[in-house]
């Protein structure tokens, strides 16, 4: 009636309720031998907890997710082939250009540099934000052969950044549509919210989707996207005044989770 839906999960043995929005966005989950619910959002409480009632036994505590176990913590001890903290910003496209070269006969700049280039601007920007307790990880892996460009996790919550290389070129945003320049109209916003989604499911925790402008000429935003924040490169530092979402333990934590690549192989 409320248009969300429940979905049974099984995960390192143990089974977790998930509440999915309209949209396929991860609302909620529920723990039956925990006896809790964890919310992602508290707009939705009261459908979350009707949409629950039918699978709820004994008492519940409901609230935001808890803050990561010192077993969960512990998997900072990774194999470093499972650890993803090295990953360089564009990892994913270096392995791609190392691989499969330009061949030099090509009259056409390769994109992949230019997007390759765009996402190291980004990286490095998002690196700056350490000293003010924000973590961030680059190139993720997702199934498929996907990836989230870059993982930001901090006080002001988590962040999952896709870049878009746009150097001289008017952005006109129309959700979920997204033109650079010339170039072809793209529902690129669909996959930044796919990308954040999936981000959110692996970790149990909300995380924002953002997509990132790099060197924009001008953007015309004819329609408001939902849920994505637009950023442009040069506005990436105010992110670090943002705050009062995750507190040190909570982004240290999640930050262990994230780094592991195991913890993205079923999402």
């Amino acid at each position: 009636m409320n248009g969300l839906r429940v979905v049974p999960t099984w995960q390192h043995g143990q089974e977790r309720l998930y509440v999915y929005g309209e949209d396929g966005r991860n609302l909620a989950w529920y723990d039956r031998e925990a006896g809790r619910i964890s919310l992602l959002t508290e707009s939705r409480r009261e459908a979350v907890l009707a949409v629950l009632g039918p699978f709820v036994t004994g008492h519940v505590t409901v609230g935001p997710p808890p803050v990561p176990t010192p077993a969960e913590l512990a998997r900072l001890g990774l194999h470093p082939d499972d650890d993803l903290a090295p990953n360089r910003p564009g990892e994913a496209l270096v392995i791609a250009l190392d691989r499969d070269p330009t061949p030099q006969r090509r009259l056409r700049s390769d994109p992949r540099r230019r997007a390759l280039a765009a996402q190291q601007l980004v990286g490095e920007a998002l690196d700056g934000l350490e000293g003010a307790g924000w973590r961030v990880l680059h190139s993720v892996p997702l199934p498929g052969g996907a990836c989230v460009h870059h993982l930001l996790i901090g006080p002001g919550g988590l962040f999952a950044l896709h870049v878009l290389p746009a150097h001289r070129q008017r952005v006109r945003v129309s959700d979920p549509v997204v033109t650079a320049g010339r170039g072809e109209p793209q529902p690129l916003l669909r996959r930044v919210r796919a990308d954040a989604s999936r981000a959110s499911f692996a970790l149990t925790a909300e995380v924002r989707a953002g997509l990132v402008l790099v060197q924009p000429a001008a953007l015309d935003v004819l329609a408001p996207p939902r849920d994505v924040h637009l950023l442009t490169d040069s506005e990436l530092a105010g992110l670090a005044r943002s705050g009062g979402v995750l507190k040190p333990a909570d982004v240290e934590g999640l930050h262990a989770m994230a780094r592991d690549r195991g913890t993205w192989a079923r999402v």
